[in-house]
């Protein structure tokens, strides 16, 4: 039997966006059980102490309004988020440069790169004030049905949850959307991102720096430990070949081809953890909704790091999510309505499916080999930073400030 547990929804993901859509929902009054198949919660004391985690995000102004308002963001700097404001893209292969500035897109800041780990400790945190949110731990699903209209849950300890409406925010490769039988369009990108944190000789000065390299870009984002400005994280996404030579290196080689591959602007660089390599498969859910469900976050879609916006995508999918849904209580509407949640769907897709593209497009753009093709790249990105109106419009695209924001958002 599907167990009693009067849920309005259940949300199968306990990460960073899983959470938040927990935390809006908690916050309006809804009786929510968030499943993590993780053992335990994030160490609060370790998170944000100490050597900075591998996974890291650049969270947007828009995200971080979002997370202001669930009472996460002040205890997040409490521990650490490292500010930056300004950014360098150039290429690498020629002479083409931008350059974005806080001030130029009337900003205080361009964004925060945060350690995951900072992010989903924090709102851990909020969640335990909210007493309609109920958190279970080493709670894997193994099956999906539906009784009497409303999905039913299988947990691998035997146990079945019913709710009106279960949410997938369990990742890329979803369980959940495989089990509702949601197609996904995906290809591989050829790349794999090389993820490690170094120690720069320069202070970062509060700027974050792309280079387009032959096999894919080269990301150095700033983080601030303990005050100190020299140290960065790494994301470089590069052939499969590049990917495990580079891995293979010893800190030492490593460290020197960062230091050449960002022209050495920042001294001798010094890797401070181990390297790891992710494949990079770009995924675009076919449909966002069912009758009783709903995907968010990487469920929907996976986006190359290229612009570091996956988080942030993820957080204005439940940001839309959870006003939809509070919307439909107040007009008594069943939280599982798929005509409804399709609302949601609309919302959210069209965005969702410009980023892909726009990302795919300059990852093909940026690696190709042709001449023409890179002379025409560095007198568009040159062209760019002449045209103060278009920088705007693009850093206002980056800071997240694109169509109608969620009330959380604004």
């Amino acid at each position: 039997m599907a167990g009693e547990t009067e849920n309005d929804v259940i949300i199968v993901g306990g990460g960073m966006v899983g959470a938040t859509l927990a935390g809006l929902l908690g916050r309006a009054g809804m009786s929510v059980t968030l499943l993590d198949a993780r053992p335990s919660p994030v160490d609060a004391e370790a998170a944000g102490r100490g050597p900075a985690d591998l996974r890291v995000s650049a969270l947007t102004p828009v995200s971080q309004r979002l997370l202001e308002g669930l009472g996460a963001w002040a205890m997040m700097r409490e521990r650490r988020v490292t500010p930056y404001c300004h950014m360098r893209v150039w290429d690498g292969e020629g002479t083409g440069e931008v350059s974005f500035s806080a001030d130029q897109a009337g900003l205080p800041v361009l964004g925060h790169i945060v350690e995951n780990d900072v992010v989903v400790s924090a709102l851990e945190a909020c969640l335990t004030e909210l007493p309609t949110v109920r958190r279970r731990f080493s709670a894997r699903v193994v099956g999906l049905e539906t009784r009497h209209g409303d999905p039913v849950l299988h947990l691998e300890d035997g146990e079945r949850l019913q709710a009106p409406l279960v949410v997938a925010a369990d990742g890329a490769r979803s369980p959940l959307r495989k089990m509702a039988g949601i197609e996904t369009r995906s290809h591989d990108t050829g790349q794999e991102a090389l993820v490690t944190s170094v120690r720069t000789e320069r202070p970062h000065g509060g700027v974050a720096r792309q280079a387009f390299l032959a096999d894919g870009p080269l990301a150095f984002l700033p983080l601030t430990l303990d005050g100190d400005e020299r140290h960065c994280s790494i994301v470089w996404s590069t052939s499969p070949g590049e990917a495990e030579r580079l891995t293979a290196l010893s800190p030492e080689s490593l460290g020197a081809e960062l230091e050449a591959g960002i022209g050495a602007c920042l001294g001798r660089v010094t890797p401070v953890d181990r390297a790891v390599c992710l494949p990079l498969t770009q995924r675009h859910a076919e449909r966002y909704t069912l009758p009783g469900l709903a995907l968010v976050g990487d469920a929907a879609h996976s986006i190359h790091p290229l612009a570091g916006q996956g988080a942030n995508l993820g957080l204005m999918d439940v940001a839309v999510l959870a006003e939809t849904l509070l919307e439909a209580r107040r007009r008594g509407i069943a939280l599982g309505d798929e005509a409804w949640l399709a609302r949601y769907a609309r919302r959210r897709r069209g965005d969702n499916a410009t980023m892909l593209r726009l990302m795919d497009a300059f990852r093909l753009l940026f690696g190709a080999r042709h001449p023409a093709l890179t002379l025409a790249r560095n007198l568009g990105l040159s062209g760019v930073d002449r045209l103060g109106p278009v920088k705007r419009l693009l850093m206002q695209q980056a800071a997240g400030q694109r169509g109608r924001l969620p009330a959380t958002c604004r």
